[in-house]
């Protein structure tokens, strides 16, 4: 199992962008055959090192990972909207 989570920092973190960016990434959910588990939520603790959202996504693989990054609804609508909106953007990939 591989874990990616990616911490987004927005430009305008105002509650209508916030949920509208919540709401695209939960998006992918049924429509990217490789995403085993996906999660993603507004910061509640709002503090100065905070990011506003994260995402955390679970595949099989390492390869399935690899063709998540490159799937068309992923690379065609979601990353251009988080570019977008973003002034930041982290991630990490772990096994599990």
């Amino acid at each position: 199992m591989v874990t990616h989570i990616v911490m987004f920092k927005l430009a305008d973190p105002t509650a209508e962008n916030l949920s509208a960016t919540r709401d695209k990434l939960l998006s992918m959910q049924g429509k990217i055959s490789q995403l085993r588990h996906l999660e993603a939520g507004v910061d509640v603790i709002r503090s100065e090192r905070s990011y506003d959202i994260a995402l955390l996504t679970r595949f099989d693989s390492i390869e399935d990972l690899q063709a998540y990054q490159v799937h068309p609804y992923h690379a065609g609508e979601v990353i251009p909207h988080m570019k977008s909106v973003c002034s930041s953007i982290v991630a990490v990939d772990y096994e599990n």
